[in-house]
């Protein structure tokens, strides 16, 4: 297990629920042993209490924002210092993924019923090509950004910026696949905590990853849930 003392970047535990056959979006998350599944990964997620959690645009946007758009003509016009926002120091943050800053904050913190996610301050992590509005917007609603790459985001870098800027020391990524997959190819993820429903999930839902290099990691935990959903953690 590497120490986060020696580390430039948190340590990254990507937590997931999924199907038998390792998915993590679908209909089989509704059923009763999905949702047993959900519930044990909530609390797991509670237990592990990372300084922040991370994921993708999509993800955020169908779990807080329901795709909210933002009206941004009053903000064309405003001028936008260069470099990173930091709006405000906190104790647990919601970090999002998001390439050109399309997710449609309306405040600076997630309000969630769930307390592993209540209060979150949010950061965005954006690429240069981010619109100058939607950082003006993002400024006037309180909400950090960090920029990370110029057209595609820097894993090793946002990384980075969390450590030092942030101070988060333990990253719970959650998803989904395609974030999940360039944490993986970047060699960033430290641990996999997986809650697995016994279910076979349809033939168009989408994996655990996508775009993965292959690599390997060791078994060192497994847990018999309720309704037969399983804890498997492994680690590098």
């Amino acid at each position: 297990m590497i120490k986060t003392d020696d580390m430039t970047r948190p340590y990254v535990i990507c937590h997931m629920v999924m199907s038998i056959d390792g998915k993590v979006t679908g209909d089989f998350l509704y059923s009763k042993n999905g949702t047993d599944a959900s519930e044990a990964y909530y609390d797991i997620n509670r237990r592990l209490k990372g300084d922040a959690f991370a994921c993708g645009r999509v993800t955020m946007e169908s779990s807080f924002t329901n795709g909210f758009r933002p009206a941004l003509r009053e903000f064309e016009q405003m001028t936008v210092p260069d470099g990173d926002h930091v709006a405000m120091q906190h104790d647990y943050y919601a970090v999002s993924f998001d390439t050109y800053g399309k997710t449609g904050w309306t405040d600076s913190k997630i309000h969630d019923n769930d307390p592993g996610y209540d209060d979150c301050h949010i950061i965005e992590v954006l690429t240069e090509k981010t619109p100058a509005a939607v950082l003006a917007y993002y400024r006037s609603i309180g909400v950090s950004y960090i920029f990370a790459g110029e057209e595609q985001i820097d894993i090793s870098l946002a990384l980075n910026k969390l450590y030092k800027i942030f101070g988060i020391k333990k990253l719970l990524l959650e998803g989904g696949s395609i974030i999940n997959g360039a944490f993986q190819r970047a060699g960033v993820i430290d641990e996999l905590s997986l809650v697995t429903a016994p279910m076979i999930a349809d033939r168009n839902d989408k994996p655990l990853f996508t775009g993965t290099d292959k690599c390997g990691f060791e078994l060192y935990g497994a847990e018999m849930l309720t309704n037969g959903c399983v804890w498997l953690r492994y680690r590098k």
